[in-house]
C-alpha cells in the first residue's frame, strides 16, 4: 500500500514538473504575438548598477538576466530631449529626418511656436481638455508600428500609453488604434479624435473608478527603512515637493497647494497608475490574442519628474526606482499569467540620460556650471539693436536653439547667413558655451564624426533654429528645476537597452549600438519593411 502511494505521489510530481516545463518551454511562434516597449524617462545607463542590489529578482534584474543586454547603447544626436527620444526609438532615424527636433520650435513662415505633438485639427474625445488637441502629425516619417499595420492591412493593433502626450503618441505611430495620455487637470486618461470619436467603454470605466483620488489620498513613505538607502541622501540642490524635502509626504495635504492632479506625476504612484492602465488595455483590447502581432508602448515618467524636483542623489529618486522595479515585476508576472514568455517581445530602454547637478560636481572639483541663457539673450538683443537698429531680432530661444526674425532681417536687406554668424560669434563668448553653429553652415557642410556630426543629426532645415548651441561637459541651462538633458555627452546619450522574451537569448552585447537600431531590428523580426526614413541597422547579435 505504501509502495502504491509512493508511486502515485511520484507520478503526480513528475506530471506536475512536466506540465510546468512544457509551459516554460513553449516553442516561440514565428513572430511575437505582442511587442511591448517600456521606456523609463531619464534613466541613465548606470542607474541599473546603482540600484542593482536593491532590485527584486523578477523586475529589471529578470529582464537583464534572461534577456540580451546592449551595454553600450547611445543616442547619436545633440538635443537629447524627451520628445525627440521617443520619436527616434519609433522611427529608427534621426531628428533631421523624423522632424521632432525639440519639444517645440518656431515656424518662420507662419510666425508661430509649434509644440511637437500639437494638432489644431484634433479635439479631445469625451472630455474638455487643454491637452487634447494632439496627434503624431508633426512626425514626418513612419514608425515600426506603422509599417506593421500597413503590412497586416490594419489587422494589427498599436496602442501608446503615457502620462505625457508625446510619449504616448510618437511610439504608437500615425496609424495607431489609440494613444492615451493623462490630463493633469481632470485626472483622466484621454485621447483625441485623430484616433477615435469617443473613448472605449473600458477607458471610461477606468476613469470613473477614480484611482487617481485613491493614490493622492496616500502618504508617500520609503519602501524600505530610510536608513537602508545608502546610495542616496537629501539633495541640497533640489527644490523639493512644494519646498518639502523629507519623508513622509502626505499627498492629501500637498494636493491642496495646487489644482487638479499634477501632483500624481511627481510621485511613484504616477508609474503605478500607468502600469494599471496598460494592463487594462492589454486585457480589454485583446492585445496578443491571435497570431497577428500587436504593439503596446508604455512610458514611465515619474522618474523624470522626481529627478527634476529632488535631484539624482536623492532618497526620493531611489525610492521611485525601487517602486518602479516592483511595477515592472508585476507587469512581467501578468505577461506570464496571460501568455507564455516566448510569445511576447519586451524592449526596455530610456528616452535619454542625465547629468549630475553642477553644484555637486563643482564641490567634487569637477568642471561644471550653469549657462545663464537669460543674461545671454539680454546682451545679445542689446548688441543686435546697437549693430542693426532696434527691432525684435530674436523670435524664440528654446533649449539651446536661437530662432531669428527672418522677415525683419530680409526687410532690413541683411544677409541671413552673415546675421546668423554674427549671433553665433557673439554667443561663443559666454561661459559654458563649447560650440555654436549656424543653420547655413549645417546646410552647406557634411560632418561625418564628432560633435558637429551629432549637431547635424539634430538639424532639420525647416524646423531647427538659426543658431545651435552646445554647452561644455557638466554644464546645463539655468532653470528653476533641475534640467539635465540636451547634450551629446555620454551621460545624456548612454541609456539601458534590453531585449527580453520571444526568441531572445541570454547574452551581452558590448559593441556600440545606436538607438536608431531598435526599429529596424523589430521590423527584421516581423519580416516587414523598415520605417520609411530609417537609417538604423539590425542588431545582428539578436538574430544569430
Amino acid at each position: 500500500m505504501n509502495r502504491l502511494r509512493f508511486f502515485l505521489f511520484a507520478f503526480f510530481v513528475l506530471s506536475l514538473q512536466s506540465s510546468i516545463a512544457q509551459k516554460r518551454k513553449i516553442i516561440p511562434p514565428e513572430k511575437p504575438k505582442l511587442i511591448i516597449t517600456i521606456v523609463v524617462e531619464q534613466m541613465r545607463y548606470d542607474m541599473i548598477y546603482r540600484y542593482w542590489d536593491r532590485f527584486e529578482d523578477n523586475g529589471i534584474k529578470r529582464l537583464l538576466n534572461e534577456g540580451t543586454f546592449c551595454k553600450n547603447a547611445h543616442y547619436n544626436y545633440l538635443f537629447t530631449q524627451s520628445s525627440v527620444g521617443y520619436a527616434t526609438i519609433a522611427t529608427g532615424t534621426y531628428p533631421s529626418y523624423h522632424g521632432i527636433v525639440a519639444d517645440q520650435w518656431y515656424n518662420n513662415v507662419k510666425e508661430e511656436i509649434i509644440y511637437c505633438a500639437e494638432d489644431l485639427k484634433a479635439v479631445p474625445t469625451n472630455y474638455l481638455s487643454d491637452v487634447g488637441s494632439r496627434s503624431p502629425r508633426q512626425m514626418l516619417t513612419t514608425t515600426f508600428a506603422d509599417e506593421m499595420k500597413l503590412f497586416n492591412v490594419n489587422k494589427s493593433k498599436s496602442i501608446g500609453i503615457s502620462m505625457k502626450d508625446y510619449a504616448a503618441i510618437f511610439p504608437a505611430g500615425h496609424k495607431a488604434d489609440a494613444s492615451y495620455w493623462f490630463d493633469s487637470k481632470s485626472g483622466v486618461w484621454l485621447s483625441s479624435n485623430f484616433y477615435m470619436d469617443s473613448l472605449p467603454d473600458w477607458v471610461m470605466e477606468f476613469n470613473n473608478k477614480k484611482h487617481t483620488d485613491l493614490y493622492l489620498s496616500r502618504t508617500w513613505e520609503t519602501k524600505y527603512p530610510i536608513e537602508s538607502y545608502l546610495f542616496s541622501d537629501v539633495d541640497a540642490y533640489a527644490d523639493g515637493l512644494y519646498d518639502q524635502f523629507q519623508f513622509p509626504y502626505e499627498l492629501s495635504k500637498l494636493r491642496k497647494k495646487e489644482k487638479g492632479y499634477s501632483l500624481l506625476a511627481k510621485t511613484p504612484y504616477g508609474n503605478t497608475l500607468t502600469k494599471d492602465f496598460a494592463i487594462s488595455a492589454i486585457l480589454h483590447e485583446g492585445l496578443g490574442d491571435d497570431e497577428i502581432t500587436d504593439f503596446l508602448s508604455i512610458s514611465f515618467t515619474a522618474t523624470s519628474e522626481v529627478y527634476k524636483l529632488f535631484g539624482p542623489g536623492s532618497v526620493e529618486l531611489e525610492d521611485v526606482y525601487l517602486r518602479l522595479d516592483e511595477e515592472i515585476a508585476h507587469l512581467l508576472t501578468f505577461i506570464d499569467d496571460t501568455y507564455a514568455k516566448e510569445e511576447v517581445l519586451v524592449v526596455f530602454t530610456s528616452d535619454h540620460g542625465s547629468v549630475l547637478v553642477p553644484e555637486f560636481l563643482k564641490e567634487n572639483k569637477i568642471p561644471a556650471g550653469y549657462f545663464n541663457y537669460k543674461k545671454a539673450l539680454y546682451l545679445l538683443n542689446s548688441y543686435l539693436n546697437l549693430t542693426y537698429g532696434r527691432g525684435e531680432w530674436v523670435k524664440l530661444y528654446h533649449k539651446q536653439q536661437i530662432y531669428l526674425n527672418h522677415v525683419l532681417i530680409e526687410s532690413s536687406k541683411l544677409n541671413l547667413a552673415d546675421f546668423q554668424q554674427t549671433v553665433a560669434d557673439f554667443l561663443i563668448q559666454f561661459a559654458g558655451v563649447a560650440n555654436t553653429v549656424t543653420a547655413s553652415t549645417m546646410q552647406k557642410t557634411q560632418y561625418n564624426k564628432g560633435v558637429y556630426s551629432k549637431m547635424q543629426n539634430s538639424f532639420n532645415q525647416n524646423r531647427s533654429g538659426d543658431v545651435l548651441i552646445h554647452l561644455e561637459p557638466g554644464w546645463i541651462e539655468e532653470k528653476s528645476v533641475i534640467e539635465s538633458e540636451n547634450s551629446a555627452y555620454s551621460y545624456d546619450t548612454h541609456v539601458p537597452l534590453i531585449f527580453y522574451g520571444w526568441k531572445i537569448g541570454r547574452k551581452t552585447v558590448d559593441r556600440r549600438i545606436d538607438i536608431i537600431d531598435i526599429a529596424p531590428t523589430i521590423t527584421y523580426f516581423l519580416e516587414i519593411s523598415e520605417p520609411n526614413g530609417c537609417m538604423g541597422e539590425v542588431i545582428y547579435e539578436l538574430v544569430d
